[in-house]
């Protein structure tokens, strides 16, 4: 389980570390641009709001922690999907059940290699 830790809130967002591995390349690729943009989630169950939305700019401090040393093979199918997201006025919105089909498609990639 991974984790971003973003300003100077020191509650993290926990995600699975590919998922965050994908926000890490989309993120940063934004910020080295100097572009803000957003960010949306539903907390895991039992938190207190049913949705939250970040605001991400290169002056805000951030660091992603993995619990697995090695990179993932992201799919780029995806990491495109994301990276639009980013440069829409809505942000990029993470949604489980999306995350979920990304995650069976990329399983049947990696094993019709």
């Amino acid at each position: 389980m991974g984790q971003l830790f973003y300003g100077t809130d020191h509650q993290p967002l926990h995600m699975d570390d590919r998922l965050l591995n994908y926000l890490q390349v989309v993120i940063a690729t934004k910020m080295r641009r100097g572009e803000s943009f957003t960010m949306t989630w539903t907390p895991a169950a039992g938190a207190d709001t049913g949705r939250v939305t970040l605001w991400l700019q290169p002056a805000i401090q951030m660091r992603f922690s993995y619990d697995t040393v090695e990179p993932h093979r992201l799919n780029p199918l995806y990491l495109k999907f994301l990276a639009n997201q980013a440069n829409s006025s809505g942000g990029v919105m993470l949604s489980a059940t999306h995350w979920e089909e990304q995650e069976r498609a990329h399983g049947e990639m990696a094993t019709k290699r």
